[in-house]
């Protein structure tokens, strides 16, 4: 499947920038399951510094705002070619031990509610029974927390959301992430897109997991859909937790207040084009 995705992200700021950075992760790498046909990133109101893989193999560029700015534009766009495994991404690669992603972060750290939720699973020592007590907790955080716009933010604790039962995509990552570490199970937290059966325009990106069993490598949980990634997904950036593995971070002075606009159209070529 060709995924042809068009991703802008704009900033309006009430005062004019002095000095501002940001760490853009937009870029997506080819890698098992999918592979960049190409891919554009246009900036305006910044320059970019440098390109470099940060810590956890992300393809990453740090742009500078140009001073006196009030407003700055992201505009990505591309295609992807995807094939279907199963959600099954491989072997661990990159520069971080696998031992890194049992440790729990200030998102995904469990509380009473999150210890009660993995002590309901029985995850054995066994890879399919791993894969199995792994399906049960996606589907256990689905269970618990419904998937509501408006109720939670990206500083939202994964303990609070589980608590208040309900959130979105990037919470119910967390859960999930947080009570597989409890379990001693590795995983992460993924950035990316997905290709809606039902429209092509959407109001922001996707987040999901990756746990890592023995004999498989990381195999992908898209907890808030109830499946594992297929061809509509595009890996674009991974991390201990959304912070890590954010679009768009940064810092600004002199800016004032601000405001996000994003626009984001995900759709698959037509045979023959």
């Amino acid at each position: 499947m060709r995924l042809l995705i068009q991703h802008t992200t704009h900033y309006d700021f009430s005062h004019p920038v002095a000095h501002g950075l940001q760490r853009l992760r937009l870029m997506p790498k080819s890698t098992h399951g999918q592979k960049v046909i190409d891919w554009t990133m246009l900036l305006e109101g910044l320059s970019q510094e440098t390109t470099y893989e940060d810590h956890h193999h992300n393809s990453t560029a740090l742009v500078s705002v140009i001073p006196g700015a009030s407003a700055v534009t992201i505009t990505c766009s591309g295609a992807v070619e995807t094939v279907d495994n199963a959600g099954i991404l491989g072997l661990h690669t990159g520069p971080m031990p696998l031992w890194v992603f049992t440790m729990q972060t200030e998102l995904t750290r469990p509380g009473p509610k999150m210890r009660a939720l993995a002590s309901r699973l029985d995850v054995a020592a066994d890879t399919s029974k791993v894969l199995d007590g792994l399906h049960e907790l996606a589907d256990a955080v689905l269970g618990d927390v419904q998937y509501e716009i408006g109720r939670t933010d990206t500083n939202t604790l994964a303990e609070e959301a589980l608590a208040a039962g309900h959130g979105v995509c990037q919470d119910h990552a967390h859960i999930f992430i947080g009570a597989a570490r409890l379990l001693g199970i590795p995983a992460r937290y993924v950035s990316g897109y997905l290709m809606m059966n039902d429209r092509i325009d959407q109001e922001a990106g996707h987040g999901w997991a990756e746990a890592h069993v023995d004999g498989l490598g990381w195999v992908g949980f898209d907890v808030s859909n109830g499946i594992s990634p297929d061809p509509r997904y595009v890996r674009v950036a991974s991390g201990l937790d959304y912070r890590d593995a954010a679009p768009v971070t940064g810092i600004s002075y002199g800016a004032g207040e601000s405001t996000l606009a994003v626009t984001l159209a995900v759709e698959q070529q037509p045979a023959g084009q």
